[in-house]
């Protein structure tokens, strides 16, 4: 393909997270191993989140230098290839000048979750690519907006969504009948995280814990999405439906809880494992280490992405699977597309789970080598990134 100038926008230093970094910097090394001219931005408007003092903060050095030195360890060539603005217009990696003439110059502008403000330097790029990774807290004032009821500062937030020109969804049933996710504003193009395959490599051959993990902010600090008069939730609500299964299993299950106020008393005593969220994801490199010295890993989904039949993959699970670690996974209508059975295990019910876990210990080598095939085959970063800018591009 045609090397194109590519501008990117995440969270990665706002929120100074090991699995958000991934997250967003997989686009921008993607994008550079395959060749293009490619940078990325984070300009919120807003404060970043201080991990260690739980708040926002106005400074963000502390945020830049841990982006930075990820970008350098990631591919030096990166490390001069990014541009953060706090909330004061202060300008660190790239200049403003500098900054300038990229957006000057830029081909797509590609905005992960709405992340970035569309100032109007911005809105003159060519392509404007929006990804939704968030399907029903996307679009739940989709139906408000259409029929005119919608509030004034929600209609705000959909006018601007609506200035981008492609609109991509890691809610992949999104299109189909049987999904309920809202329709109608958007024409979505299925998505996926892509994982830059080479990063993930390295773990062990054999983990040094036999433990099922996930991390997981147990409950959103804010209310769920109401669609058709129904509430939606986050992971807490799949959770509390299987809150007995480490009791009736002798495998190992950890939860690395982070925010959303967690029952850790009652976990505790069902027979959770428990760490810190925070400290299993306090750099990316933490990050991955925990993922790669877990046997596999065991998690539900957001209560919103099962429930509408999203077809949503977690980012996270996806690097498990690119390490080479199984996932026992709930179904959110991922296994529609998907070839599961085998690396990944897709439940819907506390039974399932149960076969799921019993299944990977039974033949863990089998496993882990079928999550690193089905990483392969579905999330290669040169393929998804290539598809996506293909059908940005159209």
């Amino acid at each position: 393909m045609q090397k194109r100038t590519i501008i990117v926008c995440g969270l990665a230093a706002t929120y100074p997270l090991g699995g958000v970094a991934w997250d967003y910097i997989q686009y921008l090394h993607g994008f550079y191993r395959l060749g293009h001219d490619v940078y990325y931005l984070e300009d919120t408007g807003g404060w970043a989140y201080d991990p260690f003092k739980v708040t926002f903060v106005e400074d963000m050095s502390y945020h830049v230098e841990y982006l930075r030195e990820y970008l350098e360890r990631l591919d030096p060539g990166l490390a001069t290839r990014f541009c953060v603005i706090d909330p004061n217009g202060r300008h660190y990696g790239l200049s403003a000048e500098a900054l300038a003439g990229v957006v000057k110059r830029a081909d797509v502008f590609i905005n992960i979750s709405t992340t970035c403000q569309l100032r109007e330097e911005y809105a003159k790029i060519p392509v404007k690519v929006l990804i939704d990774s968030d399907p029903l807290y996307t679009q739940e004032d989709f139906p408000a907006y259409l029929d005119g009821t919608v509030g004034q500062d929600e209609r705000w937030c959909i006018d601007e969504m609506l200035r981008h020109d492609v609109f991509f969804s890691f809610g992949e049933n999104i299109r189909e009948d049987f999904c309920t996710v809202p329709k109608g504003l958007v024409d979505w193009i299925p998505t996926r995280q892509p994982i830059v395959l080479d990063s993930w490599s390295g773990a062990p051959a054999r983990p040094s814990r036999d433990v099922f993990t996930t991390v997981l902010s147990w409950q959103p600090t804010e209310e769920g999405p109401i669609v058709g008069g129904v509430r939606y939730g986050g992971k807490n609500l799949e959770f509390e439906k299987l809150i007995d299964l480490p009791q009736k299993t002798s495998a190992v299950l950890e939860l690395a809880l982070g925010g959303g106020r967690p029952p850790r008393e009652l976990l505790a005593g069902k027979g959770w494992k428990l760490a810190d969220g925070f400290s299993m994801s306090k750099t990316p490199w933490v990050y991955r280490d925990y993922l790669w010295n877990s046997l596999a890993e065991f998690s539900t989904a957001k209560n919103a992405y099962v429930a509408t039949q999203s077809g949503w993959f977690s980012c996270r699970t996806a690097c498990y699977l690119a390490s080479g670690r199984p996932a026992v996974v709930q179904d959110t209508g991922f296994s529609r597309f998907m070839d599961v059975g085998e690396g990944v295990l897709a439940f819907s019910d506390e039974a399932g789970a149960l076969a799921g876990i019993e299944a990977v210990r039974a033949d863990w080598p089998r496993h882990s080598q079928a999550a690193r095939d089905f990483a392969k085959r579905y999330f290669d970063s040169d393929a998804v990134l290539s598809r996506l800018l293909t059908e940005a591009l159209r």
